[in-house]
């Protein structure tokens, strides 16, 4: 009996130990080094001025800034597209570092634009998620006939079409098809990996597809579903890091999940929220455009940008999202993040309408 006694103190203090380990962290209990800047302006030629649904951005190692948006729609919201906007909205925008237009391009190549990425050589990388014949009344075929979307496409700077991976308007979960592709990344040697499967899809299609440098279809891993390397709305991708590893934001599953470039899986991360998208820096830093339930926050979710190690996923920094939720149609911010060699981050923001840039307080 004395035994048992003595040792209720140690017990009682590890239980509380386990407590505090596996208590729930609020994402605003981290701090915020960044402070929110204005930057680009947008000509006034260009929708007045005033962004649509920004899906993606990109920084460029010469230090322009590529923006991939729906050619300022709105609707429908939180898949605006881009049939029946004319040459004044093109969906690919570049800008300086001072917030500058210098390019637009990419008028009629996209339906419902989703992934995007600039390789070092600056080549734009994009998707199209687009699956329906007809949106809002408005045919998704092209001038060949084709139904815009179920495609990546690779374009030189110029916007001129290099390679095409997929099938357009055609939905399969083969190795030269895809069910609704939603990021692309691209490695050092070359080597294209692409996230597939933004819900709904027709096939439970959940998967990263790898292809060589000229498009060649190399393996795929994953499906549908919770396990350690399976997917559910895979929603990003990006390769980076002292070790360029595969970063893959997992949006339904709610974890980013890491890989090596031949598919090994190494670790799930819940801890950085509900991810939509993902950026990892040379110097190991990851950051998440992501959400986090709360049930006192307004519509359940603290939105915002989570920036910590991308070695063993821990938070170190969070943004709070500025855009009051109950004035978004649609509950997803920051569905592309990017970061330039200040340090400073990029957010597209679908719901909100807007590109944010950030700069770190000294």
């Amino acid at each position: 009996m004395q035994h048992i006694l003595r040792a209720v103190p140690a017990l009682l203090a590890a239980a509380l130990a386990l407590s505090a380990q596996t208590r729930m962290v609020k994402p605003t209990d981290f701090p915020n080094p960044y402070r929110l800047v204005e930057w680009p302006t947008l000509p006034k030629t260009m929708n007045g001025g005033r962004w649509g649904e920004v899906i993606r951005v990109r920084v460029h190692g010469d230090g322009n800034i590529w923006v991939f948006h729906r050619c300022f729609g709105t609707v429908p919201p939180g898949h605006a597209t881009c049939l029946g906007h004319g040459n004044a909205d093109p969906p690919i925008l570049q800008f300086n570092p001072a917030g500058k237009l210098l390019k637009s391009l990419g008028v009629g190549l996209f339906a419902y634009p989703h992934g995007f990425t600039v390789d070092e050589q600056g080549n734009l990388w994009t998707s199209d998620v687009n699956d329906e014949a007809t949106v809002l009344g408005m045919s998704a075929k092209n001038a060949a006939g084709q139904i815009r979307g179920q495609e990546v496409l690779k374009l030189s700077p110029e916007g001129k079409v290099l390679m095409t991976l997929g099938k357009m308007g055609v939905a399969g979960n083969g190795h030269d098809t895809f069910d609704r592709p939603t990021g692309i990344a691209i490695a050092p040697n070359g080597d294209i990996f692409v996230t597939d499967g933004h819900s709904p899809t027709k096939f439970k299609t959940g998967r990263v597809v790898k292809f060589s440098k000229d498009g060649k279809f190399i393996k795929e891993w994953g499906s549908l579903g919770p396990a350690p390397g399976d997917f559910d709305e895979p929603h990003d991708i990006f390769i980076g890091g002292s070790q360029n590893r595969v970063y893959v934001a997992d949006r339904k599953n709610s974890r980013i999940q890491v890989f090596d470039q031949d598919g090994k899986f190494i670790a799930a991360w819940k801890q950085l929220g509900q991810p939509s998208s993902v950026y990892v820096s040379k110097d190991d830093t990851i950051y998440v455009g992501t959400a986090f339930p709360d049930a006192k926050a307004k519509k359940g979710l603290i939105r915002g940008i989570s920036v910590g190690s991308a070695k063993d996923g821990s938070l170190k920094y969070f943004i709070p999202d500025p855009a009051d939720p109950d004035k978004l149609d649609v509950g997803t911010t920051a569905s592309g993040i990017a970061v330039d060699a200040e340090g400073s981050i990029y957010a597209a923001d679908v719901a909100a309408h807007n590109l944010r840039k950030y700069v770190k307080v000294k």
